[in-house]
């Protein structure tokens, strides 16, 4: 299938009553872990009344979307079946839709839960597996109708030729979503920074973000706190705020739309002050 998509210099994803203004500036999505062993936060907001009141601040400091996820993707993380990981976001969907004026997104590989948190409430899928996990997820979010976040993942690392092979299974998540009925405008990508990768790849796909872009989708960029920050910094996890910023900074730079962090009031700073440079 050939790639020549040109996305508009800005674009409206509609989100159930919410708008996502895309080009106008850079959107932050906040993250919401209701887990008990995600790497940063985790266990912090695995009550549903804290999670909640965590949201909420997000919001007050700037976040455009929140993101709700009940598996941690970390390295080594605990598989958790469909059921318990619905059980753990419903919950929270189902009060924030009652507290928040924002996009809700869930952040879950699995189709079922995609289903039920759509149903709960939520406005995006966002799947780390880009539709390559579950063979019924293209299928459910075509029918949902909803904005999917589509987003390059793999078991192992690529041995050689790192950026072109990250274009091309992005290309081909693309093509499980076209196949399935999802409609083109509703399609956001992600790079997947920290994910069946290496240190030196992390790096390599940070610097070519521009030829990540020019697929023609909006994209969101994942660099919150990672390992490619504790990594070059040499800082724990609870220490990479600065280096997050410095992420964000180079992303918006090199055309992304939407960017996922911790620190909502700090990197809404730095991408107000990015846009005012580069936009």
């Amino acid at each position: 299938m050939e790639f020549n998509r040109s996305m508009k210099k800005e674009q409206i994803i509609q989100c159930g009553p919410y708008q996502l203004p895309i080009g106008k500036r850079t959107l932050v999505m906040g993250i919401v872990n209701v887990t008990p062993d995600s790497f940063f936060d985790g266990g912090r907001y695995f009550d549903i009344e804290a999670a909640v009141r965590h949201a909420q601040q997000l919001v007050e400091d700037g976040a455009d979307i929140l993101d709700i996820g009940g598996e941690s993707t970390r390295p080594g993380h605990a598989a958790v079946d469909a059921e318990e990981e619905a059980m753990r976001v419903l919950p929270v969907i189902e009060e924030l839709v009652k507290r928040v004026q924002v996009p809700i997104s869930i952040d879950t590989y699995k189709a079922s839960v995609a289903k039920a948190a759509v149903e709960a409430g939520a406005h995006i899928v966002n799947d780390v597996w880009g539709f390559k996990q579950d063979p019924d997820m293209a299928r459910v979010c075509a029918q949902l109708d909803v904005p999917v976040i589509l987003m390059h993942n793999r078991t192992e690392p690529f041995a050689s030729d790192v950026m072109n092979g990250v274009l091309r299974e992005t290309r081909e998540c693309v093509e499980l979503a076209h196949a399935a009925g999802v409609k083109d405008e509703k399609i956001i990508l992600d790079p997947g920074i920290g994910f069946g990768k290496t240190y030196e790849d992390n790096l390599l796909v940070l610097r070519n973000l521009a030829d990540f872009c020019r697929l023609g989708y909006p994209v969101l960029l994942g660099t919150s706190r990672k390992s490619v920050i504790g990594n070059t910094l040499n800082l724990p996890v609870n220490e990479r705020v600065e280096g997050t910023a410095a992420t964000v900074s180079l992303g918006i730079a090199q055309g992304v739309h939407i960017v996922r962090v911790h620190d909502v009031k700090q990197m809404k700073r730095v991408a107000v002050m990015s846009d005012a440079l580069v936009r």
